[in-house]
C-alpha cells in the first residue's frame, strides 16, 4: 500500500510521543536583536559607560529570552510546512519500504513493535530536528 505524507507524520508522532521527545528551537536572532537594542539605548542614555552596561544587560536578557523553550516534537512535526513534511516522508519511506503492511495502523504497530525500527526513525528525527531546525532534543519530562 502506498504511503501518504499524513500517515508518515502520524507514525513519526507516535514514535516521538513514545519517547516523550521535546525540542527547543533556538531563537538566536531574537536574542541578538534584544542585546543590540538594549546596548544602543544604554549608549544613548549614558554614553560609553551606558553602552557597556546596556550590552551586558542586553546579553543577559537575550540569553534568558532564548533559552529552553521546549515544545513536544509531535507538535513541531504537525506545524512543519508541506515541503519539509515531504522531505521527512521520503526519508521514512526509505526505511519502511520493505515492510509488509496493509494500512497505516498496521505500519505503526509494526514499527512500535520493533525496537530496531523505532531507533532508526528516532535517529532520523533527531538528525532532522538538530540539523534542519537547529533545535536541541530532550527526552522525557
Amino acid at each position: 500500500m502506498p504511503l501518504v505524507v499524513e500517515d508518515v507524520m502520524r507514525l513519526l508522532c507516535s514514535v516521538s510521543e513514545a519517547k516523550q521527545m521535546k525540542a527547543a528551537v533556538k531563537h538566536s536572532g531574537r536574542g541578538a536583536l534584544v542585546t543590540g537594542a538594549v546596548a544602543f539605548v544604554g549608549g544613548l542614555v549614558a554614553g560609553p559607560p551606558g553602552l557597556a552596561v546596556g550590552g551586558a544587560v542586553g546579553g543577559i536578557l537575550g540569553a534568558w529570552m532564548t533559552s529552553g523553550q521546549f515544545k513536544p516534537v509531535p507538535q513541531i512535526l504537525m506545524e512543519l510546512p508541506p515541503s519539509e513534511q515531504e522531505k521527512l516522508f521520503r526519508q521514512v519511506n526509505d526505511i519502511v519500504r520493505n515492510l509488509d503492511w496493509t494500512d497505516a495502523v498496521q505500519l505503526t504497530m509494526l514499527v512500535m513493535g520493533s525496537e530496531a525500527l523505532q531507533q532508526r526513525l528516532l535517529a532520523l528525527l533527531v538528525g532532522y530536528v538538530t540539523k534542519e531546525l537547529h533545535a536541541e532534543v530532550q527526552y522525557g519530562d
